[in-house]
């Protein structure tokens, strides 16, 4: 990946590795199609929220398509993201990213502390986005995130804003149809977005000559609230399967994006759906790129299951905590490998 690297920081342990056998293709990964938001049949609408709300329940994964996201603004982006990436290390490390603003071009990120084999470009919705300066509990220091814009390709900025502001519609179309699909009024979770910390991330995966031992990202669930995928034809995402911890292809299916519900919705829907592990393979013979959305809530939201789904019979699984200091304590990983695991939504459970 642009300079010679040793490739051992690379290799997952024998459990994680990819088999090499032909991992099975996700035909049952939900594929939706969201036409009917543009109807006022409202069977047509209630079906759709039931189909949305078995997807979260039984995979934590689906793919939607007539989305509203014009094609032509998601190609605009594709291609600026190929140019981008297609450069020098030299010229990308002009916008790199580090400590202090992690937003930018970087190579070295970690996932359960072994390397991931890809390359990022980060930018933020809000500018700027505010979130704490330290995961520390009685810190009440903020930090401003600011983008960093490469001056190449020239309409790098422009082409990620425009897509940016379609997929940010998009989220909160599918937030509704989520919060509709738990019983809650549409706009239940609407006004948490208010401040958002979502950012937009554009990978680049190279070819990489040790696809049997290197993963493009490590298995990992995601924190947030919801991510909104594009993935290029080549493919190489893969969720764990509920029902038998099976690794799962998803199938690229062309101007489809792919969704998964993240750690925020387990915990507001009290467990009801859950936010599933996934990793992305590598390739050895072609370059792979993807762009996921990540729609976030505000650096102050306090994180607790909504009242309107607990009760006697179902109690709160979690404890309230605070969104930004849990994401800036995972964000630490990023940087270093840790010796201890990452902190987990998990470590907020309450006893039974």
């Amino acid at each position: 990946m642009g300079e010679v690297v040793d490739s051992s920081a690379f290799i997952q342990s024998t459990e994680h590795r990819p088999k090499p056998t032909s991992t099975l293709e996700a035909e049952g990964i939900p594929l939706i199609d969201l036409s009917a938001l543009n109807s006022s049949n409202s069977d047509a609408i209630a079906s759709l929220v039931a189909e949305i709300g078995d997807a979260c329940e039984k995979w934590g994964f689906f793919q939607v398509i007539n989305h509203g996201v014009p094609l032509e603004c998601r190609e605009k982006i594709e291609s600026v993201s190929r140019k981008f990436f297609g450069q020098s290390m030299e010229d990308k490390s002009r916008v790199r990213r580090d400590e202090l603003n992690p937003m930018g071009y970087y190579d070295g990120e970690h996932t359960k502390n072994v390397r991931d084999w890809k390359e990022v470009f980060d930018f933020v919705v809000e500018v700027p986005t505010v979130i704490p300066a330290s995961p520390e509990p009685g810190d009440k220091e903020l930090t401003m995130l600011h983008n960093q814009w490469p001056e190449f390709p020239p309409n790098f900025r422009d082409a990620c804003e425009e897509y940016t502001r379609e997929t940010e519609k998009l989220s909160y179309k599918l937030l509704e149809l989520i919060s509709l699909s738990l019983g809650l009024p549409e706009s239940r979770f609407n006004n948490f977005f208010k401040d958002q910390t979502s950012f937009l991330r554009l990978n680049y995966y190279p070819r990489c000559p040790i696809p049997h031992l290197a993963l493009g990202v490590g298995h990992h669930k995601d924190a947030g609230g919801l991510t909104v995928l594009a993935q290029d034809d080549v493919g190489g995402l893969e969720v764990k399967r509920k029902t038998d911890g099976e690794w799962i292809r998803v199938k690229p299916t062309p101007d489809a994006y792919i969704v998964n519900v993240g750690d925020i919705i387990q915990v507001w829907s009290n467990d009801k759906y859950e936010s599933v592990e996934h990793r992305v393979t590598v390739n050895s013979e072609r370059d792979r790129f993807s762009i996921p959305f990540f729609f976030n809530p505000a650096h102050y939201t306090v994180l607790e299951p909504v009242a309107e789904l607990v009760n006697e019979e179902n109690p709160a699984k979690y404890k309230a905590f605070n969104w930004g200091k849990f994401v800036s304590a995972r964000n630490l990983s990023n940087f270093k490998k840790l010796h201890v695991e990452n902190i987990q939504i998990y470590h907020f459970r309450k006893s039974e």
